[in-house]
C-alpha cells in the first residue's frame, strides 16, 4: 500500500527564529516545508510559482500580517487553506479570523503534534478553532447578537457543535457520541441550513453569538 502523500505548507513568521523553529520540529514530524518567508508579501508572490495545501502564518506580523496575507489570497480567488497562529488568547482576533476566511486558528503554545494534527486536518477540509471561549466571543459580539433569531437546535445537535468548537473531527465526534460518521455528517449539514452558514466554523460562532450553545 503506498503511503500518503506528506502535507505541503508554506510557513509565514516575522520572527526568523520562531519561523526555523516551526519548520525544523514540522519537518521532524512529517509535515513538507515548501515555502518559508518572514514577510507576507514575499510569500503571496512566491505561492503562484510553488503551491502548497496549506499556510500556517503568524497573524500578527509588521506590513500586511497574517490578516492581510488571507485576505489578500481570497481577494485573488485563491482558496488555499490557512491557519492563522496567535500568542494573543483574544476573542476578537478569532472572529476576525474566521470572517477574513481562515480555516484553523491556533495558540503558538500549541504542542508541535498539535499543530502537526491541525494541519493534516484542515489540509482535509476540517476546520478548527482552539481555543474557542464562549464567555469572550459572547462578550464580543454582545451589541450585534439579535436577541432571538428563532433559531432552535436539538441537544445532539448542540453536542455535536460544542465538539466541532474543541476542533474535533466528523471521525471524532462519532466515536465520542457513538454514532456513525454519516450521521454526524448529516447533522452538521441540518445545522448549516438552521443557521444560515457556509461552513462549521461560522456555524459555532454564529451559535454562541446567539446563545445557542
Amino acid at each position: 500500500m503506498t503511503a500518503p502523500r506528506a502535507v505541503r505548507i508554506a510557513l509565514c513568521d516575522d520572527q526568523a527564529l520562531v519561523l526555523r523553529g516551526l519548520s525544523s520540529l514540522l519537518a521532524d514530524l512529517g509535515v513538507e516545508i515548501a515555502l518559508e518567508s518572514t514577510d507576507a508579501e514575499r510569500l503571496l508572490a512566491a505561492l503562484p510559482q510553488r503551491p502548497v495545501d496549506l499556510i500556517v502564518s503568524d497573524i500578527r506580523m509588521p506590513g500586511l500580517g497574517g490578516l492581510g496575507l488571507l485576505r489578500e489570497l481570497r481577494a485573488r480567488g485563491d482558496a488555499t487553506p490557512v491557519i492563522l497562529l496567535t500568542t494573543f488568547d483574544d476573542p476578537n482576533l478569532m472572529i476576525q479570523a474566521v470572517d477574513a476566511g481562515a480555516q484553523g486558528f491556533l495558540l503558538k503554545d500549541a504542542s508541535p503534534e498539535d499543530l502537526k494534527a491541525a494541519i493534516v486536518r484542515v489540509a482535509a477540509g476540517e476546520t478548527l478553532l482552539q481555543p474557542v471561549s464562549l464567555g469572550p466571543v459572547r462578550a464580543a459580539w454582545a451589541d450585534s447578537a439579535p436577541a432571538d433569531t428563532g433559531v432552535r437546535l436539538t441537544e445532539r445537535e448542540r453536542s455535536i457543535l460544542r465538539l466541532v468548537a474543541g476542533g474535533y473531527s466528523n471521525k471524532e465526534i462519532a466515536r465520542s457520541l457513538h454514532l456513525s460518521e454519516g450521521t454526524v455528517k448529516n447533522y452538521m449539514s441540518e445545522v448549516l441550513v438552521k443557521l444560515d452558514c457556509r461552513d462549521r466554523t461560522h456555524a459555532v460562532l454564529k451559535a454562541i453569538t446567539q446563545r445557542l450553545l
